[in-house]
């Protein structure tokens, strides 16, 4: 996990990517607010990052081959139709990350969804 200086605020580089809040993110991620802001304060990057962490930045980057990159935050947190009316962030809360992967395959390969 990177810290990046931005206007002179440290954030989590996947945060400031995604345009998330510390709570947001958090539920995300599986941290609480204060880890983050913690680990934000400290600026120091994180030699392992927790496997939640490592699965999201894994997901946003397969993401970015196949939607807008500036949409994702906003995309975490909308209710969609091919998950049944979840939020992806509510199926990856649900340990279903998985089922974002095989969507990301089916846009990928233009496949019907």
């Amino acid at each position: 996990m990177k810290v990046v200086c931005i206007k002179g605020r440290r954030k989590l580089k996947l945060r400031d990517r995604l345009r998330m809040p510390r709570k947001t993110f958090g539920r995300l991620i599986n941290l609480s607010e204060r880890a983050i802001a913690e680990l934000e304060l400290s600026g120091r990057a994180v030699r392992k990052p927790p496997r939640a962490y490592l699965e999201v930045k894994r997901l946003c980057d397969a993401l970015g081959e196949v939607v807008e990159r500036d949409s994702l935050g906003d995309w975490f947190d909308a209710p969609n139709a091919g998950l049944d009316g979840l939020k992806p962030m509510e199926v990856i809360e649900r340990g279903e990350i998985d089922r974002l992967w095989e969507m990301y395959y089916r846009l990928r390969s233009g496949l019907p969804a």
